[in-house]
């Protein structure tokens, strides 16, 4: 399978070039946010209502489809401690059945905190509480995928430098 822990793994299994997507995968939503092509910003995009993995998946690979993704990036809930609980497992099980579906590279990202910053954004930014409740799971999508951009940047001034 092409799932990967591993950021720098991740990055070995992608094409040269593409957009990326990046996933904020709750219990009863999950939040998507895209890079630009030459990776360098997250958009958060929307956020899908789950229903069942079959509709969920068929959600996600028509995006994929439609923006021509060259992977996707799912925040990993550890605990605060690092270790991982239910909702890091119920992650890890929903990358392998997506993994059956496509084949892109699937990467895990440490998400502990981009709710969090998400939820800080939308309150500096005077959202009102009803939009921060539809807006709040893309959002923190985003913050997820930036954090790879951002590494992958940094990554790539490593190897340039």
């Amino acid at each position: 399978m092409n799932i990967h822990d591993r950021v720098e793994d991740f990055v070995t299994a992608l094409p040269r070039h593409g957009a990326l997507a990046g996933l904020d995968f709750g219990e009863k939503t999950i939040g998507v946010a895209v890079s630009d092509g030459l990776r360098n910003v997250a958009t958060p995009l929307l956020t899908i209502r789950r229903v069942k993995f079959t509709e969920d998946a068929a959600h996600l690979l028509a995006l994929i489809a439609q923006r021509g993704l060259a992977g996707l990036i799912l925040g990993l809930p550890r605990n605060m401690d690092g270790s991982e609980g239910p909702r890091a497992q119920a992650t890890r099980a929903f990358a392998r059945n997506l993994a059956r579906l496509t084949p892109l590279p699937i990467g895990f990202w440490d998400e502990r905190l981009s709710t969090v910053a998400a939820e800080r954004a939308l309150l500096e930014a005077d959202t009102s509480r009803k939009r921060r409740k539809e807006v709040i799971d893309h959002v923190a999508a985003g913050y997820i995928l930036q954090g790879v951009l951002d590494r992958m940047g940094h990554m790539r001034r490593e190897t340039e430098g």
